[in-house]
């Protein structure tokens, strides 16, 4: 193959250039700072991102005054676990989160717990569900915080987020959510949910990199949420500095296209979705797949070669972009921490990959990634894989 096809977009998507066209003018002729509106430069600014606070929202049915933009959903959840417990007049607490998390919820926690809070990790079943009576289970009199995600990025389960933030409410809990995966690639309602704070990030849904949001409603904003730096007046004080102008109107572009276009697009990833996995179970009938069979996110598909070296499998599928685990992860020698969780063995998780299709791929790139794929798994079994470097190769 002379292209790469690129089944990572769980990972990272390509900015569409839809998204790209909006963005450009903000990069050279509308430079204005949005701060600084005693000039038509800045105020024409500050227009462009509150049109974008305004598309973000809409793309969850949220008001635009409950959108914080950040850097990311890394930096949001960081600002929402420890934002929340700064502001809270009784720490250390107690927080709940799950076991399958992404690193940018479990490593705040590892902080917090090294500072004395207690925090509960739940685990999943076997497919990756987190059962929302676990949580109301775990609930104590100390509890401040739930933080579950509304799709895993490894496996691509959906969890019960309207059940958990229904316990959450009536217990009188903060429930947040990191919703990264579920931008524009299923329904996203943060009243039905009932979550406080909701962390997106522009890049997993064809906007640009460094660029995210927290939603926080707005009627506790100042009760729940302390800043982590400091600095200026913007994003309500919460989230201080100059604003990315270009980067949050390619946000607010991207969120306004994945709604636009939610419905087809999730229908139309299924379908190659289950293209890929019968070329897959052709090629190894022993297939394994990880995650939920049928709840969960369109085009995310994580599955098992038992017995396949997965940094030579890796080497030899040079044309075709998938990965091993979270991208925060890889190169790591030891397996995902999720498919650990969800109890698969060792073995099998070494053995295990993650196929993201996303929109600009095509029937045609499946087919033709499949049959890339068919070879490289003969390759590997074979043991007559060209130049793989037995050493110093991390899979990247």
């Amino acid at each position: 193959m002379s292209k790469l096809i690129y089944l990572d977009n769980n990972s990272t998507t390509p900015v569409d250039l839809a998204v790209f066209e909006a963005m450009r003018p903000y990069f050279s002729e509308l430079c204005g700072n949005p701060s600084n509106q005693h000039h038509a430069a800045g105020s024409r600014a500050a227009r462009a991102v509150e049109k974008a606070r305004a598309q973000v929202a809409a793309a969850i049915r949220a008001e635009p005054k409950s959108i914080i933009f950040t850097s990311g959903a890394t930096e949001s959840n960081n600002l929402a676990i420890l934002g929340v417990c700064r502001a809270s007049r009784t720490s250390p607490g107690h927080i709940i989160t799950s076991a399958i998390e992404h690193k940018a919820v479990i490593e705040p926690c590892r902080h917090l717990e090294a500072t004395g809070w207690k925090v509960t990790y739940l685990r999943p079943d076997s497919q990756g569900t987190v059962d929302w009576r676990a949580v109301d289970d775990a609930i104590t009199l100390e509890t401040l915080l739930v933080s579950i995600m509304a799709a895993n990025n490894e496996v691509g389960t959906i969890q019960p987020i309207e059940r958990i933030g229904e316990v959450c409410e009536r217990r009188g809990v903060i429930f947040h959510c990191d919703a990264a995966q579920a931008l524009g690639r299923m329904p996203i309602d943060v009243d039905r949910w009932n979550v406080d704070l909701l962390s997106l990030s522009a890049h997993k849904a064809y906007g640009p990199k460094g660029i995210g949001a927290l939603f926080v409603l707005e009627n506790r904003k100042a009760e729940i949420l302390a800043p982590l730096c400091y600095g200026g007046g913007q994003e309500s004080g919460i989230r201080p500095g100059t604003l990315a102008v270009p980067n949050i109107v390619g946000f607010g572009a991207a969120c306004e296209l994945a709604a636009l276009n939610l419905e087809a697009e999730t229908s139309r990833l299924r379908m190659l979705r289950q293209s890929l996995l019968g070329h897959l179970r052709s090629s190894c009938p022993d297939l394994v797949v990880h995650g939920h069979p049928t709840n969960s996110l369109p085009g995310l598909l994580s599955a098992c070669f038992p017995g396949v070296n997965g940094d030579e499998f890796l080497y030899a599928l040079q044309d075709v972009a998938i990965s091993q685990g979270a991208a925060c992860t890889a190169g790591s020698p030891e397996p995902s921490h999720v498919l650990t969780a969800l109890g698969v063995g060792y073995d099998l998780a070494r053995s295990s990959f993650r196929f993201g299709i996303g929109r600009f791929n095509t029937i045609e790139e499946i087919s033709t990634a499949a049959a890339a794929i068919d070879i490289a798994l003969s390759q590997v079994k074979s043991g007559h894989l060209a130049k793989y470097p037995l050493e110093g190769y991390s899979g990247e």
